[in-house]
């Protein structure tokens, strides 16, 4: 993206601070602070006193809740996850999701999800996520929206997350790649809105409303104060009783219709995953455009919600495996966050490439992203797992781009790292082909634009 001069003015100085914010182990807590013409309230802080020893207290109570025969039967799962929600909104709720004022439990924030067109805003410390398409949400959906997100981990993740960024100037992703791994306990949940016409949308009705310092539209840069509804939670719950990937993934969707008032309480299960089923092949459930929820009978590591009275009629992942009302159709939970990894080799979907390379779904390199990788391992070989958090693998990819763009351009137009070969940073173990271009971690491809 072109910049003024001005504007490159203003970003030395930022990277200055920057720099002298990062040597002193103190990351940023947000790229967009809204003008103060335009608001006076709170500003989003970024809670970063990761623990420095491993959490040694009992596991969070839910892990009492596993079934003991996991299947694809969701009332099987309806204890576990209405648990999990609790969990997660529990003294997060009543103080605004400023988690550092949870009075119940700690919860942190990734670093370096600032950086970027797609950063952190600075009044809730959302991010830029995907496009939400015409009618993905409701047939009288008629106009794309935008989504924003923010995500928190427990004090089991943040340890491991802390062990990562040690070091502020030289992060290991080796804290996250086999042999290690997240810990056992460790739970990730995250809170999606929708900047879009609510009107057209009939279960955001009684929204949650926060307001955001977003861009105009999911295509411009230009920012301002915007309300954006409540319509998604996402859960990850690391468990070493899970043996195919080490992880439970679910998500829940907001319908303002089941207690008549706003309130996170509308949170609807969508359904829980702990596996991608990979022998399943077919196609015929994929529903990018829903006017019923259609399950498949055929997966057995995927639980989706059948209440019809509760859950609205939403498009879940490719060929029914689970995913969320703003996540991408062709995929699942755990198929784009295993592709979490250091360098980001690895693009999150097999759609995410020019239409004359994109695979077949259900042929054997479709299935690729559809693979059980255990918890630790990489989805590209020779490179360093994230264990299913594309919030690290994005937050690596923010740091050393920032660290080569801001060690100098070349005449040629070049940067550092891009120009001298032994300055590549977390580059492919000797080797192994490290020809392949690194890849931003993007939920939708046509953000590719506002970030050249």
């Amino acid at each position: 993206m072109n910049q003024p001069q001005g504007k490159r003015a203003v970003l030395a100085i930022t990277t200055a601070l920057f720099s002298a914010s990062t040597l002193a182990g103190v990351y940023p807590d947000f790229g967009y602070q809204p003008p103060a013409s335009q608001y006076s309230g709170p500003l989003f802080e970024l809670s970063q006193s990761y623990p420095t020893q491993a959490p040694q207290g009992a596991l969070p109570d839910f892990f009492k809740k596993l079934p003991a025969k996991p299947d694809n039967n969701f009332e099987t799962w309806r204890a576990y996850m209405e648990e999990v929600k609790h969990y997660c909104l529990e003294g997060n709720v009543e103080v605004d999701w400023n988690v550092q004022k949870n009075k119940l439990r700690q919860w942190y924030h990734m670093p370096w999800q600032h950086y970027g067109p797609l950063g952190r805003e600075g009044i809730h410390g959302l991010t830029k996520e995907a496009q939400i398409p015409v009618k993905q949400l409701a047939q009288t959906q008629i106009a794309s929206g935008q989504t924003y997100a923010v995500g928190i981990y427990n004090d089991i993740g943040a340890y491991t997350i802390g062990e990562v960024w040690k070091d502020p100037n030289n992060p290991d992703p080796g804290f996250t790649s086999q042999p290690k791994s997240f810990a056992n306990g460790t739970v990730v949940c995250k809170a999606l809105f929708a900047d879009i016409d609510r009107t057209t949308v009939p279960f955001l009705v009684n929204p949650v409303l926060w307001q955001g310092y977003i861009t105009e539209t999911f295509t411009s840069a230009n920012r301002k104060i915007k309300d954006v509804a409540l319509i998604q939670m996402d859960i990850a719950v690391r468990d070493t009783r899970m043996s195919d990937t080490g992880w439970i993934f679910g998500t829940f969707q907001y319908n303002g219709a089941k207690t008549g008032k706003p309130g996170w309480d509308n949170l609807v299960p969508v359904g829980i995953m702990w596996g991608n089923d990979p022998k399943e092949t077919g196609n015929d459930f994929t529903n990018p455009t829903p006017t019923e929820t259609r399950i498949n009978p055929a997966l057995q590591q995927t639980a989706i919600n059948a209440n019809t009275k509760e859950l609205p009629p939403t498009h879940l992942g490719w060929n029914g495996r689970l995913n969320g009302p703003v996540d991408n159709p062709n995929s699942s939970c755990l198929s784009c966050h295993a592709t979490g990894e250091s360098p980001q080799v690895a693009i999150m979907n097999p759609t995410f490439q020019p239409k004359d390379k994109i695979p077949s779904p259900g042929s054997a390199e479709w299935m690729k992203w559809f693979q059980n990788i255990p918890a630790g391992h990489p989805f590209t070989p020779g490179t360093k797992s994230t264990d299913y958090s594309l919030q690290l693998s994005g937050g690596l990819v923010n740091y050393f781009e920032w660290k080569c763009d801001m060690s100098g351009i070349y005449a040629d137009g070049k940067n550092a790292c891009a120009k001298v070969q032994n300055l590549k940073l977390k580059m492919l173990k000797t080797g192994d082909d490290n020809s392949q271009p690194q890849q931003k971690v993007m939920r939708d491809p046509s953000l590719q634009q506002l970030l050249e």
